[in-house]
C-alpha cells in the first residue's frame, strides 16, 4: 500500500516508516498470533508462558519490544503515533484488549516508575523491563476514580520509618497477580480552599495489611478490590515527592487514553470488516444481504464514524509527539473512540443476526468488553465535562456576538 493510498483510506498522511510498521504488525498478527489464539478457549485472557516467550522473541527481532521504556533503562522508545498504530492493529483479534501481541510489543512497567529514585528504578523498574516483575496501578475507590484529587479517601499516615495506609481500591486490573503496585493515597486534607494532597506509594503483595478480593464482571478478565488495613509501607517506597501524587496520576492517565481509544477502534474495525464479508455472502430473498438498504446504512455509518475516530486519535498522538498539551484531546479521543467502537460492534452483531451472539464468534465478547471501556480510564460523562469546560473557558461567543 502506498503512502497516498493510506492517506486516502485513513484521512491522515502517515510517514512511510509508520505504514511499513502497520503492515509489519498486520503480518505478525496474521502469521504468529492468530494460530495461537485459535487454540485458546473463547474467554481466554492470554496465552501460555511458552507462547508469550515465543511471541516476545519474535517482537524483539522486529525491534518492537520495550517501546514505552526510556532508552537509558534499556528501552526502545517510539513515538506516540507509532504506539497508537501498534495498539490499533494488535487489537484486531479475538482477545482484543488482552491480545498476546500487546504484551510482546510493549513490555515494561507503568511509565510513572521512571520518576522514582535510582534505588526504586533498580528494584522495580529494571526487572519489569526484563519481564520478571509485573505491576498494577491503583487509583479508583468505592467513591469513584474520575476525580482522583477529591475522591481518594485512602489515607496514609507517617509513623516512624513507615507509612500506614488504610482504605480500599476498586476495579484494579491484575492486582493479585502483580509483583508490585503503585497506590495513590491522601496524605493531607489541605487547608481552607486548598485541595487535598495525594502521594504515590510502591507496595508489594506481601506487605502486612494488604489483601485482594476478585470482582466478577461482564468481561473475561476480573479486576480486584484491594483492602488496606494498617498496611505498612517503608518510607523509601514513596514514589516521587510527598503530596505531589495527583500530577503523577494525571500524567499517567492522559498518556494512556489515546492508545486506549486506538485499541477500541482496532476491535471495531475488525468487527465491521467481518460483517462486510458476512453480508456479501449471506443469501436472502432477492439476492445477498449486502443489497439491503438497512445493511448499507449500518455499514456507511460505521465506516464514517471509525474514520473520524481514527483521525482524532492520530491527530492527538501527533500533538503529543510535538510536545503539546493534549489533556482535552485525550478526553475527546477516549470519549469518541470508545463510544464509536461500541456502536460499530453493536451494528456488526445486528448484521450477523443470531451468529453475532454465538460464542464461537468474537463479536459478543467484544460487545461486553467494549462496554467496560466506556467506564475505564474515566467514564464518558467525565470526559464530556472536561471537553465542555475547556470549550466554555476558551470561547468568547463568536463573531456574531462580538
Amino acid at each position: 500500500m502506498t503512502q497516498q493510498t493510506a492517506a486516502n483510506h485513513y484521512g491522515f498522511t502517515l510517514p512511510e516508516e509508520l505504514i511499513l510498521l502497520r503492515d509489519q504488525i498486520r503480518r505478525f498478527m496474521r502469521e504468529e498470533v492468530k494460530p495461537i489464539e485459535d487454540e485458546l478457549p473463547h474467554d481466554a485472557t492470554g496465552c501460555s508462558a511458552e507462547d508469550r516467550k515465543h511471541l516476545r522473541s519474535i517482537a524483539e527481532e522486529m525491534g518492537l519490544t520495550r517501546t514505552s521504556v526510556p532508552e537509558e533503562y534499556g528501552g526502545n522508545p517510539i513515538s506516540t503515533l507509532a504506539r497508537v498504530i501498534i495498539t490499533e492493529e494488535s487489537s484486531k483479534c479475538r482477545l482484543g484488549a488482552y491480545s498476546p501481541a500487546l504484551g510482546a510489543f510493549g513490555g515494561g512497567p507503568p511509565n510513572i516508575i521512571w520518576g522514582g529514585t535510582p534505588q526504586q528504578i533498580e528494584k522495580y523498574g529494571i526487572p519489569s523491563v526484563e519481564g520478571s516483575l509485573f505491576a498494577f496501578v491503583a487509583i479508583t475507590e468505592p467513591t469513584g476514580g474520575s476525580d482522583p484529587r477529591n475522591n481518594i479517601q485512602t489515607r496514609a499516615v507517617k509513623k516512624g520509618s513507615h507509612w500506614i495506609l488504610n482504605g480500599r481500591k476498586m476495579w484494579i486490573t491484575g492486582a493479585k497477580l502483580a509483583s508490585y503496585g503503585i497506590i495513590f493515597a491522601r496524605t493531607d486534607d489541605g487547608g481552607e480552599g486548598q485541595p487535598p494532597q495525594i502521594t504515590a506509594f510502591i507496595v508489594e503483595p506481601h506487605f502486612p495489611g494488604i489483601s485482594f478480593n476478585e470482582i466478577e464482571v461482564i468481561r473475561a478478565l476480573s479486576p480486584y478490590e484491594i483492602v488496606l488495613e494498617d498496611c505498612e509501607i517503608p518510607e523509601e517506597n514513596v514514589l516521587g515527592k510527598v503530596g505531589e501524587g495527583f500530577s503523577v496520576a494525571q500524567n499517567w492517565l492522559v498518556d494512556a487514553r489515546i492508545p486506549y481509544a486506538a485499541g477500541c477502534i482496532g476491535i471495531a474495525q475488525e468487527a465491521l470488516d467481518m460483517a462486510c464479508g458476512w453480508v456479501k455472502n449471506r443469501p436472502v430473498r432477492g439476492g445477498m444481504l449486502d443489497g439491503k438498504q438497512a445493511i448499507q446504512w449500518m455499514i456507511a455509518d460505521s465506516e464514517v464514524e471509525l474514520r473520524a475516530a481514527r483521525l482524532l486519535v492520530y491527530a492527538a498522538a501527533s500533538r503529543v509527539d510535538a510536545g503539546e498539551n493534549v489533556k482535552v484531546d485525550a478526553s475527546i479521543c477516549k470519549l469518541y473512540g470508545t463510544e464509536t467502537a461500541g456502536r460499530v460492534v453493536d451494528r456488526a452483531i445486528q448484521m450477523f443476526g443470531g451468529m453475532g451472539v454465538a460464542k464461537e464468534m468474537p463479536l459478543e465478547r467484544w460487545y461486553r468488553e467494549l462496554r467496560v471501556k466506556r467506564i475505564g480510564e474515566g467514564p464518558s460523562e467525565v470526559h464530556r465535562m472536561v471537553i465542555a469546560r475547556d470549550k466554555l473557558r476558551n470561547t468568547d461567543g463568536g463573531s456574531y456576538f462580538g
